[in-house]
């Protein structure tokens, strides 16, 4: 089998990932797009007390809402409906952006388009190159704890996304300290860029022929983990 033909791991796998990695009691932002998937993991481990931060202001939701039983009034940072937890708070856009300026996000989670080798991450385009504006992504990036990357390994024309150096304008430098994408988990260290998690099926041989990166291959790898059971 070829990797053309190999299976790669789902957005929401990809996002439940990084979501094992939040801690009891942290703040966590979810940017636009893939990122809020990582909502949806908080029905898996009940007993963690996490708090989802939207940069519209809204404090302490829940997952994804179900089809039928949206409330269109409740939306997070991308506009979809999300579900109301007990405690939930609804708070001013300035007000939100004050929690991410002082430092109080414990985690940001946020789409990219390339991640390089030492931590930089792009994740926005100017307009007439038809993609997302930056946001609060350079605020996010630079006044949280940690950033994670969630995205795809390569571009739709196979190009790779994880590269030495990005080629787009960076949002942040050396920022990245965490990246799922749909070929594995990958730790951005002082060593280099190191391959924690594969995706099953995946080589590290496989992986690296999809990267511009130079891997370098956790003593402990093994197989990603998934969402329990």
């Amino acid at each position: 089998m070829t990797t053309a033909d190999k299976p790669r791991l789902s957005r929401q796998t990809m996002c439940d990932r990084l979501a094992m990695e939040f801690q009891d009691g942290w703040i966590v932002n979810l940017g636009v797009g893939m990122p809020t998937l990582c909502s949806n993991y908080l029905e898996c481990e009940p007993d963690k007390e996490i708090i989802f931060h939207s940069e519209n202001g809204v404090i302490g939701f829940g997952p994804l809402a179900p089809a039928g039983e949206e409330d269109r009034h409740l939306v997070n940072a991308g506009g979809q409906n999300v579900v109301a937890l007990p405690g939930m708070a609804i708070v001013h856009h300035a007000d939100s952006f004050g929690l991410i300026r002082k430092g109080m996000v414990d985690v940001t989670v946020m789409g990219a388009y390339e991640v390089s080798e030492n931590g930089d991450f792009a994740n926005w385009r100017i307009p007439v190159r038809k993609g997302g504006g930056i946001g609060g992504a350079m605020d996010l990036a630079a006044c949280a704890k940690r950033v994670f990357i969630a995205m795809e390994h390569n571009q739709r024309n196979g190009a790779p996304r994880v590269l030495k150096q990005c080629s787009l304008p960076i949002t942040a430098p050396g920022a990245v300290k965490l990246l799922a994408t749909d070929l594995g988990l990958f730790e951005i260290t002082e060593a280099g860029f190191v391959l924690r998690e594969n995706a099953p099926g995946w080589s590290p041989e496989d992986i690296q022929e999809q990267t511009e990166a130079e891997l370098i291959i956790a003593d402990d790898l093994r197989e990603m983990r998934v969402r329990p059971a």
